[in-house]
């Protein structure tokens, strides 16, 4: 099987982003993820699209926090993440559906700690 990936998004004011960010990575062809979506207390719709998702995918957790920055909403998500490896995506970006499966090959192939991958425009 393979390993799991904690893919955390820390989540302020982005409704116009979000429900597009989530999206793909729910679309990624590397299906073994645990999605956490830290909200860092939203003053819009944020943090409802975030129990919405919640509500209809078992991958996907929530966490309501009291708005600390985006360091700690990050932080947050490191406490609670159960992956082998963390991929931090920020809630207004979204993933090519390969992007998380490239990731992991290339830390696999190089036996390496760590991946960076790179963002096109």
């Amino acid at each position: 099987m393979d390993d799991l990936i904690s893919v955390i998004v820390p989540v302020y004011n982005v409704e116009k982003y979000l429900v597009q960010c989530i999206d793909s990575i729910l679309n990624q062809t590397y299906k073994n993820l645990e999605i956490i979506l830290v909200d860092d207390e939203s003053t819009d719709h944020s943090g409802k699209i975030c129990d919405q998702f919640s509500s209809n995918e078992n991958r996907i957790k929530v966490i309501h926090k009291k708005n600390m920055g985006l360091g700690l909403a990050r932080n947050t998500g490191l406490e609670n993440a159960n992956g082998k490896y963390v991929v931090f995506v920020d809630s207004d970006d979204y993933l090519s559906n390969s992007n998380i499966k490239n990731l992991v090959a290339g830390i696999k192939k190089n036996n390496s700690d760590i991946c960076i991958g790179e963002v096109n425009p």
